[in-house]
């Protein structure tokens, strides 16, 4: 299983994010590609404690949801809604300069993946709880979700 934490895996998702333009066209949903990587951002900050989002977690969605979510061999479905916090429509950061949030993007991954981390894993605030190996997984899928909706 793919996960942020294999070096081979991390610079397969380094390789396809260098393939993302602005004007890059998404297959689904609704952000662009600048609203995407400040989408991808604001979900590294809430994983790392350096933005708040409000729990929207059940007990289905912090077992078996959590669960499926990481470790069933799928991929990720269309059309799941975010929480607020990391919807650029709504309550997380809005697109400026594309290069500087993509070094942004690129900053916040790195930290992501340091070891040693150097700070406390927060919540997750769907699937609540998560070790270092639940964000590293949780970490590649959700890369790998929004640059197969941008690209392959």
């Amino acid at each position: 299983m793919k996960t942020l934490a294999n070096a081979k895996d991390k610079e397969e998702i380094v390789q396809r994010l260098r393939g993302i333009r602005p004007e890059s066209q998404r297959r689904w949903g609704k952000m662009t590609a600048p609203e995407m990587v400040c989408h991808l951002s604001d979900a590294f900050r809430i994983s790392m404690g350096q933005k708040a989002a409000r729990p929207a977690r059940t007990v289905f969605t912090r077992t078996l949801f959590k669960w499926a979510g990481l470790w069933f061999p799928t991929r990720w479905p269309h059309g799941v809604r975010t929480v607020p916090e990391c919807d650029p429509k709504l309550g997380g950061s809005s697109p400026a300069e594309f290069e500087s949030d993509l070094g942004e993007l690129w900053g916040l991954l790195d930290r992501f993946t340091r070891q040693p981390d150097g700070f406390q894993w927060a919540a997750h605030p769907i699937f609540g709880p998560m070790s270092e190996k639940e964000w590293m997984r949780w970490g590649y899928l959700h890369m790998d979700h929004h640059l197969r909706q941008f690209c392959a």
